[in-house]
């Protein structure tokens, strides 16, 4: 059962001078489930939709700021940014280990994005072919649930800082759908392990994850790639700090794309060289 509840502005600050960010929710099995959107954004029929998620014991407000350029561009790219709330502050990924209360508890996360698509498509008429999610630990681990079982409402995510869980930490049942991947992991990165291993976070315990390669690989493997991808360098535009950016892709027309952004000495953080929300909307564009 799903129910609307009237949406509440807040008058909080944000980078774009215009943004008027409004909280609105949605009853789901007994659960409301929030989610905060610009309010001042006008597009027209057909507009994509992209879920950006906060991580781990984040909240949508303090997440939302992340995307500021790409907020600001969201009108003219005929775009809606929607930030979604965890349960409590943590999503029901897969992974079979975290004692997060919404994996205990095994919220119906599937309902809530598909009542927020029905949402957002009834307000703005939204291109439900054109529906993308992003995520950053905790709402990278949410957008590898999204890909593996919702692919037929999901065109493409970016994984922001996460693995793949490992097979015996996996309680998500994949529908081995192919779908456009990117994967973007710092090799410095003590929470989420770029050589896989135990994910350690304060609060809350999550298990292992598989190793960067082997995440970027499942998903090459599912949309049909083999061999070595194409490597090539991102613009170094941070010359302060000791990070580079590699990028390797398998991308054939005809096939979904799938990238990884390896980002050499990157920590589990945002990271200052480029913005990781524009360079997600450029991946996803290219997948339309």
């Amino acid at each position: 059962m799903l129910k609307f509840i009237l949406p509440t502005l807040l008058s909080l600050s944000f980078p774009t001078a215009k943004a008027q960010l409004v909280s609105d929710s949605l009853l789901i099995e007994g659960h409301q489930r929030v989610f905060v959107y610009d309010k001042s954004v006008r597009v027209k029929p057909g507009a994509s939709l992209i879920f950006l998620m906060h991580g781990s014991g984040g909240e949508p407000m303090g997440f939302a700021p992340r995307a500021a350029k790409l907020q600001a561009r969201a009108e003219a790219e005929n775009l809606v940014l929607v930030y979604p709330a965890g349960y409590k502050k943590y999503w029901n990924e897969c992974r079979k280990a975290s004692t997060a209360i919404a994996n205990k508890e095994n919220l119906n996360e599937e309902a809530f994005f598909s009542a927020m698509i029905e949402f957002f498509f009834d307000k703005y008429k939204i291109n439900k072919a054109h529906v993308f999610a992003t995520g950053f630990s905790g709402g990278g681990h949410m957008s590898y649930k999204l890909a593996l079982t919702m692919p037929g409402k999901i065109k493409a995510i970016s994984a922001i800082v996460a693995n793949m869980p490992t097979d015996e930490n996996m309680d998500c049942t994949p529908m081995n759908v192919p779908l456009p991947v990117m994967i973007t992991n710092g090799t410095a990165d003590e929470t989420n392990p770029y050589n896989g291993g135990e994910v350690k976070t304060a609060g809350v315990t999550l298990g292992t994850v598989r190793a960067t390669d082997m995440s970027f690989q499942y998903w090459a493997k599912l949309d049909g790639y083999s061999g070595a991808p194409v490597k090539s360098m991102m613009p170094d535009n941070d010359k302060a700090n000791d990070i580079t950016v590699e990028k390797y892709a398998y991308q054939t027309k005809g096939k979904p794309e799938v990238t990884l952004l390896k980002v050499i000495n990157g920590k589990h953080e945002f990271f200052s060289d480029f913005d990781i929300f524009e360079e997600t909307w450029a991946f996803f564009k290219r997948q339309m």
